[in-house]
């Protein structure tokens, strides 16, 4: 299993944290493997040890790979959470209040994008 941290607007637009598993199956010789995801694109991404983003929504819905450094997220209603490198996120509040990013490492902190 792979845990997933899903960020996610409800109906009245608040943004909440949801952690979920991804199953994987036995392939034999070439690991464990999830099921196929469509999907759209792939974006690389490097931005500076003072990234501090006031709140906002995701631009797309999109997983988010964390490949350097660490990142603070804030819901829109005050809970934190903490993920470091090689953390995994499915971003998809794109409407609503938003969320807060705030770098907590003196690096660049590098992400990959998988929009879906």
């Amino acid at each position: 299993m792979i845990t997933i941290t899903r960020v996610y607007s409800d109906a009245n637009g608040e943004s909440h944290f949801e952690d979920f598993e991804v199953p994987l199956k036995n392939n034999g010789d070439i690991g464990f493997l999830s099921d196929d995801e469509p999907v759209k694109s792939i974006v690389f991404r490097e931005v500076k040890p003072s990234y501090d983003y006031d709140f906002h929504n995701a631009p797309d819905r999109q997983y988010i790979v964390l490949l350097e450094g660490g990142v603070e997220i804030e819901t829109s209603l005050g809970e934190k959470r903490i993920f470091n490198t090689g953390s995994i996120l499915l971003v998809e509040d794109t409407t609503g209040k938003g969320h807060k990013t705030k770098n907590i490492e003196t690096q660049l902190r590098k992400s990959i994008f998988i929009k879906l």
